[in-house]
């Protein structure tokens, strides 16, 4: 058995509730939290989904991970609804990027509850769209669905890939042997380290822009004392 295989078979021996307890941990903060910046919830998913076996534990997974992100949504909206447009002067939002937070609000005005969905791909600005529509006090009877939609999706986009990784290993084995697929971990390994990698820089660059404007405007500011003095 290649290293791969031994990989996702030792993570199917643990107990299916701790597997689906990591699922619904990750659903969580991949939409709430922030940490899905930092940790994809959805390689999670996907490397859970792929070690699975049976579609009885794959459809619990589903759920799991679909509940659990919008469980995230709404640790968002009720932060949101109750602090108000405090929340965007936080260190958590300065932090994961203001302009990000103008984008979500914008994406509020433009579809309303909505957006909630219709950001659910948008790295970063996905977890901060269920807060910026409690900010904006939308109704909660639209904000369910909408996360309940989106969350689902992602779910099902994730649980469905990982479980059609998973299938496809034995056939993988055959074609390429073990050394083969090592090469092949080690570059989606390589991938998943890029896109956390981007994640972080993003993240860390989000107040960048803010600093180049001041910036900006101090020099246009000492240019124009210059001038007056000349």
């Amino acid at each position: 058995m290649s290293s791969v295989g031994s990989w996702l078979d030792t993570i199917a021996e643990f107990p299916l509730p701790a597997l689906l307890g990591v699922a619904a941990l990750f659903g969580v903060a991949e939409s709430g939290l922030g940490v899905g910046m930092f940790v994809p919830g959805e390689t999670v998913v996907l490397v859970l989904a792929a070690s699975i076996q049976g579609n009885e534990a794959l459809v619990a997974l589903f759920v799991i991970a679909g509940v659990s992100n919008s469980v995230g949504d709404h640790i968002g909206y009720l932060l949101g609804y109750r602090y108000g447009e405090r929340l965007r002067d936080t260190a958590l939002v300065h932090r994961m990027g203001v302009e990000k937070w103008d984008r979500a609000t914008v994406a509020l005005r433009k579809y309303g509850a909505a957006a909630v969905f219709l950001t659910r791909v948008v790295p970063v600005v996905r977890t901060i769209t269920p807060a910026a529509a409690g900010v904006a006090k939308v109704r909660y009877r639209f904000f369910l669905p909408a996360s309940l939609g989106g969350a689902y999706t992602w779910a099902a986009v994730y649980v469905t890939a990982g479980a059609l990784a998973g299938a496809s290993i034995g056939r993988v084995e055959k074609a390429l042997g073990d050394a083969g697929l090592i090469v092949l971990a080690v570059m989606v390994v390589a991938v998943v380290v890029a896109v956390m990698w981007r994640r972080r820089r993003r993240a860390e660059s989000a107040l960048a822009p803010g600093r180049g404007e001041l910036a900006h405007g101090d020099r246009h500011g000492q240019c124009d004392e210059h001038a007056a003095g000349e």
